[in-house]
């Protein structure tokens, strides 16, 4: 049970280290304020539905200011949003969210927890998402954080007694978390769990509320106080020279795929906690009035705290070490403690203030950041002590569990390096989030090894241990193997040390669209993870699809190499669907997975290991028009997708449009959000507005009304909503049903509107000029139609096309109807 316990709070306690760009080194006063942390035995456990859902005020105030050890828990990882940084959706979007939730922890000071639920996408209600995701697993990793973290308070950022106002999720996450919070004090639910980590009751439970959640300040204002708390979170922290405010801005702005970046603010400002569950504090401007937060809350513990106290009171901002004497006395004392829970929380702690009042500098780096089973890597072992303190270097355990014996002082600000060689096992799985190992379902993660529930990252494999004398005090040091180099641009830059197959292979695309007899060529790209690379290459396909040659042979000389080899496919003459999947043979040993590597410079560098599989769709599709010119927004792969059906597709920086750049163009696609994305378009739209005069064909995919960056979306009247149909099964109505672009040059039947994924659309426009006709209708259970989702109006010679439909997630996933419907709009008129 120690060992489990251990296992999971160091995960927690060092994945901040452990992924960041580069590693921690603690100023004088965030020492200090860390040895202020020392003193509070306090946790609380904030809980919301996705990334981006927390209050980084209130965590930072609690984190930064009470010093409670707080951790936010989403119950997804976010895989069901857009992206505005990159083309990113789904399972690689969930990995890039995952890791903009930890930067942000990294900024505010508190930690970070998930459950196996999967974003699936908008949920109007909390009994549809509940039905989607798995309930008793969910709650039970709802109750796992509970039981492990052990918070005294709970705080919820939506209110459990409103389903159907609002996100399904955000309801769902508030319904579970009180739930858990009866249940994970009941010996009899989730047993298993029980056995591991005990039961754990929490002492309170909050709502945090606002304005907002009343509909407006004036009714705020008039509400009932009684149950309510307030805190200021304005406060000013000298020893940063910031206030909490500006803490939470920063930590806000990590969620740049979501296009959160936040200004800092100054001065007072109120959150409001309405209790729910529990006693009311006496002091309502303290939410653990009443709870034991000291060093008594533990047996053993008083000595602990006068200690502490001590050296709170006595701390030399100058000289850091002068504290080391009592701190390693206080861990000594930790050490011994009954108390499980909190002896290995404040042991690692200290362990930490330790290691910063001496001064240490450890780290293990790789010559490489890639490495394969069965391979060795050479791993730089430096260590420094850069003060006067006596620390003595008396062992190295390398990750095999070997000690290396030293005995060396580490004398003042003299470099010690150590040459390893790092043996990988041939057994050793690659590097990947762990909840991408298997497949899931709709709703869920599947996740066989329990260890790993809740754990925001996969684990690092590879760690050399440094066991130093400190105060005649032993004291070990794990550090992860990493990897740097000196970028000429960025300096110093960091990567995770990553384990990769020997061989990686993918197609260029992950739709391929037939829309002829004839073969198409099929690029197959291999990518070597170890030097001289030799294998056989092969493409399956469905039956009735014919694929040549039978197998490339290959040889790759470098490791990191590519090497591209084409096969050709021919569709059956009938229209089918089906999927391909390459794969590489290299001795006894077959490959399958697609390498996917993302690098974008807020959070650390990313690989992913996914199947790789295209979805092949022989269909018989018209178009008319040739010539699109396609305005980036938020990122998608539409501009990819037009291409797949025959179209000749330009993406346009918008500073280039202009009459004369659109000559030749038979119309303009704008890209998901490039109006709440794109300044300059704002400039633009009396140009694209007289090439619609001219003749062209101008389809606008779906923006928010929020942040619009132009006046006039359209050349007539057009508000947005925030109407959306969720359901992908929802029944589609044709409103007219002899309009062109549901007759010329393809038929739409409604067959064309099966296979849907996650939603028919978000975002319709509820109000329109008279010159717009709307095409379809449709709504999700229990509303009323929806008729905004595909809005069409002749303008001059041309065609103005507003919709909300979800190309850019139907593309994609090769959804035939989708790219029928999307040609014809192309095609009107001409």
């Amino acid at each position: 049970m120690q060992k489990t316990i251990a296992f999971f709070l160091f995960t927690i306690l060092f994945s901040i280290a452990l992924n960041a760009q580069q590693p921690k080194k603690p100023n004088s006063s965030e020492i200090f304020e860390s040895i202020k942390k020392l003193n509070f035995l306090g946790s609380v456990l904030y809980v919301a539905a996705h990334p981006d859902d927390e209050n980084t005020r209130l965590i930072s105030y609690l984190a930064n200011n009470v010093h409670a050890r707080t951790a936010y828990l989403s119950l997804t990882r976010g895989d069901g949003g857009q992206n505005l940084i990159g083309p990113e959706i789904r399972e690689l979007l969930g990995v890039i969210r995952t890791q903009e939730l930890l930067a942000a922890r990294r900024t505010d000071g508190g930690s970070q927890r998930f459950t196996r639920a999967n974003d699936f996408g908008y949920s109007k209600h909390p009994d549809e998402t509940l039905d989607i995701w798995n309930k008793t697993e969910v709650l039970s990793d709802v109750v796992l954080a509970i039981r492990q973290f052990k918070p005294d308070i709970i705080i919820n950022r939506f209110d459990h007694r409103s389903p159907g106002s609002t996100h399904g999720h955000h309801t769902s996450s508030a319904l579970l978390s009180l739930e858990a919070f009866e249940a994970s004090g009941e010996a009899n639910k989730y047993p298993e769990q029980v056995k591991t980590y005990g039961t754990w009751q929490p002492k309170r439970a909050f709502f945090n509320t606002s304005w907002w959640f009343y509909g407006s300040q004036e009714k705020f204002d008039a509400a009932d106080k009684t149950n309510l708390l307030s805190v200021d979170v304005g406060v000013f922290y000298p020893s940063s020279g910031l206030s909490n405010t500006e803490i939470a801005s920063f930590s806000r702005s990590q969620h740049k795929s979501q296009g959160f970046g936040n200004t800092g603010t100054r001065g007072s400002e109120l959150e409001y906690i309405e209790l729910l569950k529990g006693d009311l504090p006496k002091d309502k401007s303290n939410l653990f009035d009443g709870i034991n937060t000291t060093w008594t809350r533990v047996k053993g513990g008083k000595a602990i705290g006068e200690l502490l106290s001590k050296v709170e009171n006595n701390y030399d901002f100058k000289n850091p070490s002068a504290s080391l004497p009592n701190l390693v006395k206080a861990y000594q004392l930790v050490s011994k403690l009954e108390d499980k829970h909190w002896r290995i929380i404040k042991t690692e702690e200290l362990k930490a203030i330790i290691y910063a009042c001496s001064g240490l500098y450890i780290e293990a780096v790789a010559d490489t950041n890639h490495a394969t089973p069965a391979s060795s890597v050479n791993v730089n072992l430096e260590i420094i002590n850069r003060n006067s303190s006596k620390v003595v270097l008396k062992n190295i355990i390398l990750p095999d569990n070997t000690s290396v014996e030293k005995n060396i002082n580490l004398t003042a600000n003299t470099n010690f390096n150590f040459k390893e060689i790092l043996q990988i096992p041939e057994n050793q799985q690659p590097t990947t989030p762990y909840w991408l190992n298997e497949t899931g379902s709709l709703g869920m993660y599947k996740v066989t090894d329990k260890s790993l529930i809740g754990l925001a990252e996969t684990p690092r494999e590879f760690f050399y241990a440094f066991e130093l004398h400190i105060e005649n005090t032993t004291i070990s040091y794990k550090k992860p193997v990493v990897f740097k180099l000196n970028d000429p641009v960025k300096g110093e830059v960091y990567k995770p040390f990553e384990i990769i197959p020997e061989a990686a292979i993918k197609l260029s695309d992950k739709v391929f669209i037939f829309n002829t007899n004839d073969t198409k060529l099929i690029p197959v790209t291999i990518k070597a993870g170890k030097n001289q690379l030799k294998g056989t290459v092969s493409l399956n396909a469905p039956e009735n699809w014919k694929v040549s040659p039978r197998q490339h042979e290959i040889e790759i000389t470098n490791k990191g190499q590519e090497k591209v080899v084409v096969f050709t496919v021919l569709p059956p003459l009938t229209n089918s669907e089906g999927y391909i999947s390459p794969e590489i043979k290299v001795g006894t040993k077959t490959y399958s997975k697609e390498l996917i590597e993302m690098d974008y410079d807020h959070i650390p560098y990313q690989t992913v290991l996914l199947p790789s599989e295209s979805k092949v769709v022989k269909l018989n599709i018209e178009k008319r028009g040739a010539n699109i010119a396609y305005i980036e927004g938020a990122g998608d792969v539409v501009p990819e997708s037009l291409g797949q059906i025959g179209y000749s597709v330009t993406v346009m920086d918008p500073e280039s449009i202009s009459t004369e750049n659109l000559k030749g163009f038979d119309a303009v696609v704008i890209g998901i959000r490039a109006y709440n994305t794109v300044d300059v378009l704002k400039f633009k739209q009396d140009i694209l507005f007289e090439f619609v005069k001219n003749g062209g064909n101008m389809i606008v995919q779906y923006n928010t009304s929020h942040r619009l960056k132009v006046d006039q979306l359209a050349p007539y009247d057009l508000k947005l909503s925030r109407d959306r149909v969720t359901d992908e099964f929802a029944e589609v109505t044709f409103l007219e049903k002899n309009h062109p672009v549901l007759n010329n040059p393809n038929k739409i039947t409604s067959k064309d509107f099966e296979g849907w994924t996650q939603e028919r659309g978000l975002y319709f426009p509820d109000e329109w000029a008279k010159e717009f006709t709307p095409i379809l209708s449709m709504h999700d259970k229990d509303e009323t139609p929806k008729t905004g989702s595909l809005l069409v109006a002749p303008y001059g010679k041309g065609y103005y096309i507003y919709t909300g439909l979800s190309f850019f997630r139907e593309f994609p996933e090769g959804v035939s109807g989708a790219y029928k419907l999307f040609a014809n709009l192309l095609s009107i008129g001409k």
